[in-house]
């Protein structure tokens, strides 16, 4: 199981520092939620700050667009440093040329899909992606309930990846926690992101990450 906090919960004050502190606690991979207040109703960090902590860190950085154009702002998270970016199945661009494109530029493509948006849609594309972020929550916002139709929507997008006879990721993203991890992981989840269990940890973030495997 990969663990990847969300750098959405981290200390915008202290990014860089941040990013050492949970490659050293046994992150392994950081996962930065980019929302352009278009596509889902907040505003967060864009490039810039990923670019800034590249150096920073060797774990795998992976840029979550929450954005209505992921091709428009597709190569400034190229330049950035960005290991694997995915874009949402509902954005505004074309999905399929989103994937193509990430691919071109030899990083790792990915698509996300909302609660509301049913699987089948990923059919004609898996093919083309690395991973799958299933959300377990509505996009834009931490800390929200986990939905637990998820872990069914898990099951049927692994089920559609043993099929297709190729390694796929499967990430689950929002309201990820002690009390689910292990049903998804049972479903066919291999990347759990947490932002408010780690980060706002009362003991600590290695402790949080300890406590997260011990239950996947």
């Amino acid at each position: 199981m990969i663990v990847a906090p969300s750098m959405l919960v981290a200390d915008f004050a202290r990014l860089g520092e941040e990013v050492r502190a949970l490659e050293e606690a046994g992150a392994d991979w950081l996962h930065w939620d980019v929302m352009d207040g278009h596509f889902v109703p907040n505003l967060t960090h864009g490039a810039l700050p990923l670019r800034a902590c590249r150096d920073a860190s060797s774990l795998t950085f992976n840029a979550h667009l929450m954005i209505s154009e992921p091709l428009r702002y597709l190569d400034d998270f190229l330049q950035a440093g960005a290991d694997i970016i995915a874009a949402h199945i509902e954005a505004k661009d074309d999905a399929r040329e989103f994937l193509e494109a990430v691919a071109d530029a030899d990083r790792r493509p990915a698509l996300a899909i909302n609660p509301d948006t049913s699987a089948e849609q990923l059919q004609p594309l898996l093919p083309l992606c690395d991973m799958i972020t299933v959300m377990g929550v509505h996009p834009g916002f931490s800390g929200q309930e986990f939905i637990e139709n998820t872990v069914d929507k898990v099951a049927q997008v692994r089920s559609m990846i043993e099929d297709l006879g190729r390694e796929v990721y499967i990430q689950v993203d929002g309201g990820v926690g002690t009390g689910n991890i292990s049903r998804l992981v049972a479903a066919g989840a291999d990347v759990v992101v947490s932002g408010s269990f780690v980060l706002q940890h009362p003991e600590g973030y290695a402790t949080a990450i300890e406590q997260l495997r011990a239950c996947g």
